[in-house]
């Protein structure tokens, strides 16, 4: 068990610019004599939430679900994400902080074309999970190079909403390494460990989405009048 699932946890503080209560902790016992915490995390607790009248209350478990599809796709995409019940604030999400230098985003890192594979996954990581709400600071660069994306509180909706600065590539073909892990994934269907955060209407719409990008190998085009998030960053 991870030190996530089952570490000491302390809030540190707010993290600022969110709509709903964000909190960084620190997690575990210290490591060192500085006091440094075995690992640092973003609490989303229930609580917190603003209801939506699109999206039913426990966005945090989204959350959850969103790193277990990056999990069964065998894509290293979304940070540690497990459901805290014993929490301060009480049960919600908890996801390994990313040490991410924070002054780039999407529209940053895209002027880098190292970065264009990783974003491309990234792309067709928010088609299968319907992602309404990815904006350019949610995509993260850490300090070996590694790409993340955060914040999928608003993701697997039955209905399509997908909203996301990621366009550049739109109606491209798709990477065969990339359409072999979505084939596995469909023909194994959702993993336990995913289906349990999700409704059965929202498993259905994943494979569906999986399956309409087999048949069609390449990303879409939007599909709707509002296909940006807003901010963008």
């Amino acid at each position: 068990m991870s030190v996530l699932a089952s570490g000491r946890l302390q809030i540190e503080g707010r993290m600022p610019w969110s709509s709903n209560g964000t909190f960084l902790c620190s997690v575990g016992e210290p490591v060192d004599e500085a006091g440094t915490p075995e690992a640092v995390a973003i609490y989303k607790p229930l609580r917190t939430e603003r209801p939506l009248w699109d999206f039913p209350g426990g966005l945090y478990r989204r959350e959850v679900a969103a790193y277990e599809l990056a999990v069964q796709l065998g894509w290293e995409l979304v940070p540690e994400t497990v459901e805290r019940t014993d929490a301060p604030l009480g049960v919600g999400s908890l996801q390994r902080f990313v040490a991410a230098d924070f002054e780039q985003h999407y529209f940053t890192l895209l002027e880098d074309p190292r970065h264009h594979a990783g974003l491309r996954r990234m792309a067709l990581f928010d088609v299968l999970a319907n992602n309404a709400d990815r904006k350019g600071g949610h995509c993260l660069v850490d300090a070996d190079g590694g790409l993340w994306g955060i914040d999928h509180g608003l993701c697997f909706h039955p209905e399509p909403k997908l909203r996301t600065v990621i366009w550049d590539w739109a109606g491209e073909r798709i990477d065969d390494g990339l359409l072999v892990d979505v084939a596995r994934m469909v023909g194994s269907g959702p993993s336990d460990d995913l289906s349990r955060w999700l409704e059965p209407d929202e498993l259905d719409a994943l494979v569906a989405r999986a399956e309409r990008l087999l048949r069609i190998g390449r990303l879409p085009e939007p599909e709707h009048d509002r296909p940006y998030p807003w901010p963008l960053v």
